[in-house]
Parts: C-alpha cells; sequence; structure tokens
C-alpha cells in the first residue's frame, strides 16, 4: 500500500506551518543592486545554481564586508515549487550576519531543520527533501566566487550522488530520520540515484566508495543492534509519522487483517493524527466490512483494543 493512500490525500500536513508562510510570504527574496551594495560598502556576488532536472533554479544575492567577510545583506531569486522559495528563503537568513567561512559549514540539513515546527518532524513531505540540496550547493558557488577559488576547495563531505549532489551524512541522516528500508524510498527522498544511477549499487560507470545498498545496510545493522540494546524500544509518541503508520500496519497484519477478510472484508488505514494525549487513527472498511452493521460497534472496539494493547494506550480507531 503506497503512502498517498495510507494519509489519504493530507499531503499539506506534511508540510511544517513554516514552509506553508515562506511559500506564501518569502522574506528575502528579491535582489541586491551594484549600487545597493556600494552603498553599504560591500562587495556584491551573485551566484547560480540550476536543477534543470527538475526544472528548479536559484540565485542567490551577497552583500560582503571586505574587510571582515560577513555578509552584511543576502537576497534570492528562485525558479521552481513552493519548497524550493522556502529553502532558498530560510538558506539566505542562515547566511546573514555569519563570515563567508561560517556560511560555506551550512548544509542542506541545517536548512531542511531551520524549517521544521518541531525538531524530530520533518517539514516537508518526502517528494520535496531535494528541494534543500539546493541551497547547499549555491552558497559554495557564492564563497568560491567571492574567494576566487574553485568550488570543490569547500567540499569537505563525501558526495555519494554526484548527480544530485547528494553528501554521506545527509544520506544517513534522511535515512535515519524517515526510517528508510527501499533505493525507492531514498530517491523519493533526496533525489539520489535518481539519474545516472550510479550511486546506487557498484557496476555503474563511476566508482563509488560506499553506495545506496552500502547505506541501508549498513541502518539495518544499526536498527538491529538498537532493537537487541536494552530499553532501545521507541515509545508510539517518539515515532515518525511512517513509523507510527508501519507499527499500526503491522498489529492489524498480524492480529486484525485476516479476520477481515475470511468474512469477505478489509480495511485501510487513510490517516494518524495526534488530538491532544490521543492518537487518531482514521480508517476505511473495504468489501463486506463496508456494508456490515457490527463494523461501527464490535468490530471497531476489538480493532481499538487491540491497537491499544499491543500499540498505544492513547489510540483511537475512527472509521470513514
Amino acid at each position: 500500500m503506497g503512502m498517498d493512500s495510507l494519509i489519504g490525500g493530507t499531503i499539506w500536513d506534511e508540510y511544517s506551518q513554516k514552509v506553508t508562510d515562506l511559500m506564501n510570504n518569502p522574506q528575502n527574496m528579491g535582489e541586491i543592486t551594484k549600487e545597493q551594495a556600494a552603498e553599504m560598502g560591500t562587495e556584491l556576488i551573485v551566484a547560480d545554481f540550476g536543477a534543470e532536472s527538475c526544472g528548479d533554479a536559484v540565485r542567490l544575492y551577497w552583500a560582503v564586508d571586505p574587510k571582515t567577510d560577513i555578509i552584511k545583506e543576502a537576497k534570492f531569486k528562485s525558479f521552481g515549487c513552493g519548497t524550493a522559495i522556502a529553502s532558498s528563503d530560510t538558506m539566505v537568513e542562515l547566511c546573514k550576519g555569519k563570515t563567508v567561512d561560517e556560511a560555506v559549514k551550512i548544509t542542506n540539513i541545517d536548512v531542511e531543520k531551520a524549517m521544521r515546527d518541531t525538531p524530530d518532524v520533518p517539514a516537508v513531505p518526502p517528494q520535496k527533501m531535494h528541494c534543500s540540496v539546493m541551497a547547499y550547493d549555491v552558497i559554495k558557488k557564492a564563497a568560491a566566487q567571492y574567494k576566487g577559488v574553485d568550488i570543490e576547495s569547500f567540499e569537505a563531505e563525501i558526495i555519494v550522488c554526484e548527480c544530485a549532489r547528494v553528501s554521506l551524512s545527509t544520506l544517513r541522516e534522511v535515512i535515519r530520520l524517515n526510517d528508510l528500508t527501499t533505493i525507492e524510498q531514498i530517491t523519493d527522498y533526496t533525489k539520489a540515484g535518481a539519474f545516472c544511477k550510479s550511486c546506487i549499487k557498484p557496476g555503474g560507470h563511476e566508482a563509488k566508495d560506499i553506495y545506496l545498498v552500502d547505506l541501508l545496510a549498513e541502518y539495518e545493522k544499526e536498527k538491529l543492534a538498537r532493537t537487541a540494546a536494552p530499553g532501545a524500544n521507541v515509545s508510539f509518541a517518539e515515532m515518525t509519522v511512517v513509523q507510527r503508520l508501519k507499527a499500526v500496519e503491522k498489529v492489524i497484519d498480524e492480529n486484525i487483517r485476516q479476520m477481515l477478510v475470511m468474512d469477505g472484508g478489509d480495511m485501510e488505514i487513510l490517516d494518524i493524527k495526534e488530538n491532544g494525549a490521543h492518537f487518531d487513527i482514521y480508517i476505511r472498511y473495504l468489501g463486506a466490512c463496508s456494508g456490515c452493521a457490527s463494523s461501527s460497534t464490535g468490530t471497531l472496539f476489538a480493532i481499538e483494543n487491540i491497537l491499544k494493547e499491543k500499540v498505544d494506550e492513547n489510540i483511537r480507531v475512527l472509521p470513514i
């Protein structure tokens, strides 16, 4: 079952409020002219980065004080989706007041985390995670231009996917945070592996020290180690949305679904939402269950009790 069916089309719920606000009202969009830079006693830097494959591009303006290397003002123009605009706006805000050397240390993970409403909840849905990668690259282009050096001189991280410019630390963070288990999921979240595919596994046109399949195996070992460690279980409240969906699906598959199927019915999860102290799980009955009178009484009571017992006592099941 795909994620789109699981969340019931509520994709907007996966955007943080910060991202939504910046989509509609970016704070740093615009440009800095040579005249404006001169009035501030600064040097104007203009850098472009574009991801032709997805049609997004960003132009970064820096007004840098040549005496201190401090970025006194920054603006951007972005051509692309709303997430690219929000990511670029956040990136620009992070640059302001920093020296060029400090700005170079800003990563796409820093940008994405700065857009979150809460520290452990991603700011954007998986298919938009790659938008913050542009910020990572355009900063380095601006810094290289200011210092008169090659952009590779700023590349302190190992780049696993050269096509999408996705680093090793970014991939490890995204895999861990979202509990990714397949190459397709990694590609959806980061765009790594979407183009020449040399980064997926050995045998491509470009040899790598580490591949996406290696990172999945590495994370699987990490999960097994956590499971084996005393007190390592993560509570339902601490799980990501994806982890919660998987936990509920597992219990339903093991304890509930076979009974429904025997009676000619089934069910699907539409969404899971926090509601105060409760976790409201919205379900839809399928087949014979959709017209069964007991589906809203005894069957519903049984499903809710099993999920309370095996997942979290604060779960409520609500049929739609």
